[in-house]
């Protein structure tokens, strides 16, 4: 299977999805981390050129982990908007792929706008990457790929309806989360909390519902046109 998650920033699919790329990567399955926005935000010290560089600098790093293929669209952080030029990079993005299954954001996350907008440009570029009248570098796809959702921030206003036990590859997702060093020091910094006490917290509570020690929970997109039956989920 080709396995595509796309995230708002770097460190997104790490917090929410981490555990599940792990287990399709483990078990032979070609994964793919798109990144849409450069991260520039995130940083109290350094300037916006500088950050990025190191942002996705880490992201390769956390790639490397699973041996994921990184795809760095640099929009710019907290300015990412569903427009023509977002719409067809994700398209071409999907048709690069040619994804069995999508992990992108729920809507709304009302931590973040790139979330939500991220979100909702990846729900609708995967039904816009058949058309041949649309055009980009990569050709069209022959199918609409199926589209999960994952954890808002702290899992507020989320409620999944499937989910997948990331028990043992729990390891390799913090060791995912430790390569994004400047996001654990900015998240400190921006709202008193760091990354690995955030993504355990969550995939324990999630595990609980489940009866696994740690889990991830995901919303299936459901709507007329999309393959809906079955699971896709490792």
């Amino acid at each position: 299977m080709n396995i595509l998650g796309i995230g708002s920033h770097p460190d997104d699919l790490e917090i929410f999805c981490g555990g599940t790329l792990a287990k399709y990567s483990q078990r032979g399955d070609k994964v793919f981390m798109a990144i849409a926005t450069d991260g520039r935000i995130g940083s109290e010290t350094l300037p916006p050129k500088k950050i990025v560089s190191v942002r996705k600098k880490e992201a390769q790093e956390s790639a490397k982990v699973i041996g994921a293929e990184l795809i760095w669209h640099g929009f710019e952080d907290q300015a990412f908007f569903d427009s023509s030029e977002t719409r067809l990079a994700i398209i071409d993005t999907i048709r690069k792929v040619n994804p069995d299954v999508i992990f992108t954001h729920y809507f709304p996350d009302y931590f973040s706008a790139d979330h939500n907008n991220v979100g909702f440009t990846v729900n609708a570029a995967s039904m816009m990457a058949t058309p041949p009248n649309i055009k980009t570098k990569n050709k069209n796809i022959s199918h609409n790929p199926p589209v999960y959702f994952f954890e808002t921030a702290a899992g507020l206003g989320f409620n999944p309806d499937e989910y997948v036990d990331i028990t043992n590859t729990l390891k390799t997702k913090q060791e995912m989360i430790s390569k994004h060093k400047s996001q654990n020091e900015w998240l400190e910094y921006h709202c008193g909390e760091n990354l690995f006490d955030m993504s355990s917290i969550i995939s324990r509570f999630r595990g609980l519902q489940v009866g696994v020690k740690h889990a991830e929970g995901f919303i299936r997109c459901k709507a007329w046109a999309r393959p809906i039956i079955g699971n896709l989920l490792p």
